[in-house]
């Protein structure tokens, strides 16, 4: 990362989050103490910014500056908030078209499923708050921009938000093996939020408990599993199929 998305210490990391700015993580020197310290650690929590406690020797891997225990990554984008984008595509005039991430961390995929969802219409993307890829420069570059266009939402809970979009009219559509349906044969025409899970996991249960139909791509291979940004491809296509005809 450059180091203009770093900021170093204490102090300026308090003032970064006093501004209003979108902090990504922050790790902190194992053993500080002090009362910027827990300054520090109560606004995090209450701004709900991850945290990790790592050796002094990673922070001077970092940087060389006086880093004073503290080094916080800033996001380079700005995020948005799901009830403000809502309104806004229903006042457009289109069909809203949601795509819900759940807990995929590999930043490639992350920017590869972004440019995808850009090209294929999608009106935003909803990440979790914790546990979801860092948007880093591997994953601007591997989004071709698509991540300065499509807005990103992040959810402290993926099922309230999941909730609030079946309360503005979506219909929630989940990929997984456990799908009673073939993608192609549900309509995805409609005011849609699709539901993708990460490679290892899929769709956490509750979000799969949430939906209102479980689609599934069928398969004619040995290998039992596509990679989760080939079949965002599928799926995102195949309702754009949809909304074209």
């Amino acid at each position: 990362m450059k180091k203009e998305n770093m900021i170093f210490g204490i102090r300026p990391v308090l003032e970064a989050i006093d501004a209003g700015k979108e902090v990504d993580k922050i790790l902190l020197q194992k053993g500080l103490r002090g009362e910027l310290f827990h300054d520090l650690l109560d606004r995090s929590r209450m701004m709900d910014i991850p945290l990790q406690i790592v050796p002094i020797d990673r922070l001077n891997r970092i940087t060389r500056k006086n880093h004073q225990g503290v080094v916080a990554f800033l996001s380079q984008i700005s995020y948005h908030r799901l009830e403000q984008v809502m309104p806004g595509i229903y006042e457009s005039g289109k069909t809203p078209f949601i795509l819900i991430l759940d807990h995929i961390t590999d930043v490639r995929n992350f920017g590869a499923i972004a440019r995808t969802a850009e090209c294929s219409g999608v009106d935003a993307i909803v990440i979790p708050s914790k546990g979801a890829a860092a948007i880093n420069e591997d994953a601007m570059k591997t989004s071709a921009g698509a991540l300065n266009v499509v807005p990103v939402c992040r959810a402290d809970k993926l099922q309230d938000a999941v909730k609030y979009l079946k309360d503005s009219g979506l219909k929630v559509v989940s990929a997984t093996e456990k799908g009673s349906i073939d993608y192609d044969e549900e309509d995805l025409g409609v005011p849609l939020a699709l539901v993708l899970g990460a490679e290892d996991t899929g769709v956490s249960l509750p979000l799969l408990k949430l939906s209102d139909s479980l689609v599934r791509i069928p398969l004619a291979g040995k290998i039992g599993s596509l990679n989760v940004s080939v079949a965002a491809g599928i799926l995102l296509f195949e309702a754009l199929r949809q909304r074209k005809a």
